[in-house]
């Protein structure tokens, strides 16, 4: 025996700090000790280039044993291996960082990053392990193996080992309540999660279990679309191809390599979790990166490898620090230069993929002052205006801002994605631009296609150009945008007609010159009585247009301050806004079907206390034209909708039997 002795700690009662509170995940320890076996590899290399080692290293390999007779886990690596000295400096002095000294002396000649920082690692072994073995034999010519034990104890044992090979084996004598890291497809699991993008060899009974390749730490020039796509899919499998990507590359301020994806976004993706991996020298730590990566671009996916990123001893946690916010403020400019490149350059794929871009980018404008200024001469809106056909420039294979830069990739557009490429686009500015004749800072919107259809069409007969803001986000990015343009007036479609749609040469025509009433006072009377609400503001206007059968008969209007008000309060509430009872009936006027109704009305006969037939089926079709102007707002609850039936058939019933007397 070489020494028996006490292990030196810097804190009192260690174990039992490493077992209960350092790591909060058992099954790490695996990460932990095959990190180590890498950094013994790399090590080796690094000391056989510094000419310290001039024998064969031979091929670099991790072997895992399982010995479900005997309850332990072995892993074997044929790195640089230990003297008694160095186990007793590196293993018998806990949190002494045996990889933070060798950087320092082998800086210059390291191409590979060495994994371990804390020096903790190999003690997150007694989670599951009642007894750990270290049996090594130091690259050192003349070097004696040396064969260390420990039952989870300050006490060890440090004795001569009978060990010819160079390298390092690490037993542990697994707890009873640990025995399922016995199992095959457990251990391969775990390499799979963690250690997948090693460079070295993971072995279990003969079989590769990892990939080794980091596609992230390869040069753009060597990597082709089909290999950014294969990679894709083997994170983030059965899920539709991505739109685009970049590879982030940069050694200065910081290290920091990784490929990040815009997905298509699902309404089942909550886009307020991080989807991107997070890496420290190919070592998976987390799934979620939301302390590095700006709130905006949390949807993104893809990988992020950095060893400036500050995390805790256990890996688990980001130490937020400056760095951090630094390097977020990079990626997300990084992710704008992108954006910028593919508007500028292939206008036809940005459209395309404008539905899914939008949300990140305006989400990015409303929240980071920085991205704001990059990007948002780069917004654009789906428009009724007609304006000439966008040619796109040939799609770029890879661009490369530099020899060490980062590289941007497109994904050519399918057919599937030219839909969005039959609605003509355009910015904010170039509206404005466009219609300062007709309308001078005002914007006509319009939320929802198919509820709104009849007014965007009202407006596009007569000249005026509508905007889509149709996306979930748009609600709040109107309210943005009026605080960036305080001087423009944004005006939803439905919310009140421009003056431009409406003719004022019809809407005064005296209909009756006992009673000096006009047409559009007699209507309005007639909508008044027959559907008594008194909190439905009953308007009479004329709408223009050469097909008067065209327009609508009448329509639903929400005061535009009023209805935003009311979706406040409905999302302060967490509820969905509910239609107003307070809204305007515009009744039009110049529609043949209100002149009919007018005319219809003043032939009714009242008969004793009741009222006419005549008078009722007035009443009726009163009802069925606000029915259908609340319809195309989808203004109806059940119990709305229940009625409209019921009085549908009962007008059709009256005129059928009109038609066959």
């Amino acid at each position: 025996m070489i020494e028996q002795g006490t292990i030196s700690i810097h804190t009192e009662n260690i174990f039992p700090i490493i077992k209960k509170s350092l790591y909060s995940d058992h099954q790490i320890f695996l990460r932990e000790l095959i990190s180590n076996a890498v950094d013994a590899i790399q090590k080796l290399k690094m000391v056989s280039r510094a000419g310290e080692y001039s024998g064969d290293i031979g091929e670099p390999e991790i072997q895992i044993s399982i010995d479900k007779n005997q309850k332990t886990l072995s892993i074997t690596d044929n790195g640089i291996g230990m003297t008694a000295d160095e186990v007793k400096k590196y293993i018998n002095q806990v949190a002494f960082s045996s990889a933070e000294e060798f950087i320092h002396k082998y800086k210059n000649v390291s191409e590979q990053p060495i994994i371990g920082n804390f020096g903790l690692g190999f003690y997150s072994s007694f989670m599951v392990a009642k007894q750990v073995e270290i049996d090594t034999l130091s690259y050192k010519e003349g070097a004696q193996a040396v064969h260390w034990t420990c039952d989870g104890s300050p006490e060890f044992t440090l004795a001569e080992s009978s060990r010819t090979t160079r390298g390092t084996t690490i037993t542990l004598h697994l707890m009873e309540e640990e025995l399922e890291y016995l199992e095959s497809a457990r251990i391969k699991n775990l390499v799979n999660t963690y250690c997948d993008f090693m460079p070295v060899p993971i072995k279990l009974d003969g079989e590769v279990l990892n990939r080794q390749k980091a596609p992230w730490r390869e040069s753009p020039n060597n990597l082709s679309q089909e290999d950014y796509l294969e990679f894709y899919r083997y994170l983030y499998p059965f899920q539709e191809e991505p739109l685009l990507w970049v590879h982030l590359n940069t050694d200065y301020p910081f290290i920091i390599n990784g490929i990040l994806y815009f997905p298509r976004l699902r309404p089942d993706v909550d886009v307020t979790k991080g989807q991107i991996k997070l890496f420290c020298n190919q070592v998976f730590v987390s799934d979620h990166c939301e302390e590095i990566i700006p709130q905006f671009l949390l949807p993104m996916r893809g990988v992020i490898d950095s060893s400036d990123i500050p995390l805790n001893v256990s890996r688990s946690a980001l130490q937020t620090d400056r760095t951090v916010r630094k390097i977020g403020d990079y990626i997300a400019k990084k992710v704008g230069d992108r954006l910028k490149e593919l508007y500028r350059d292939n206008r036809e794929q940005y459209i395309s993929a404008w539905k899914d871009l939008g949300t990140f980018m305006k989400f990015g404008v409303m929240n980071d002052e920085k991205f704001k200024k990059q990007i948002e001469e780069f917004i654009i809106f789906r428009t009724t205006a007609k304006q000439p056909e966008q040619t796109a420039s040939e799609t770029p294979a890879v661009q490369v801002q530099s020899e060490q830069g980062d590289a941007w990739q497109d994904v050519t557009s399918t057919t599937g994605e030219q839909e969005n490429l039959k609605y003509q686009y355009t910015t904010l500015k170039e509206y404005l631009e466009r219609n300062k004749e007709r309308h001078q800072n005002r914007v006509f919107y319009c939320t929802d296609e198919s509820a709104q259809a009849a007014y965007v069409e009202l407006h596009k007969k007569q000249g005026l150009e509508v905007l889509f803001m149709d996306s979930f986000i748009d609600t709040h990015f109107i309210n943005f945008l009026e605080r960036e343009y305080t001087d423009v007036k944004f005006t939803r479609v439905d919310s009140d007609l421009d003056q431009t749609l409406l003719d004022k040469d019809k809407a005064g025509e005296i209909v009756d010159p006992k009673t000096n009433k006009t047409r559009s006072e007699v209507i309005k009377e007639l909508f008044e009585k027959a559907l008594n609400k008194p909190k439905v503001n009953i308007r009479t206007e004329a709408l223009k247009s050469d097909d008067p059968q065209g327009t609508p008969p009448a329509m639903v209007l929400l005061p535009e301050i009023l209805r935003r008000l009311r979706e406040m309060n409905a999302l302060m509430q967490q509820q969905a806004a509910e239609f107003p009872e307070d809204h305007i009936l515009l009744v039009n006027t110049a529609h043949p079907l209100i002149q009919n109704l007018a005319n219809l009305s003043q032939g009714s006969i009242i008969q004793g206390d009741g009222e006419s037939p005549t008078t009722a089926l007035v009443n009726m079709i009163c009802h069925h034209i606000y029915d259908l102007a609340l319809m195309s707002q989808k203004g109806f609850d059940a119990e709305g909708m229940k009625a409209f039936v019921e009085r549908s058939n009962e007008v059709l019933t009256q005129l059928t039997e009109k038609a066959t007397r």
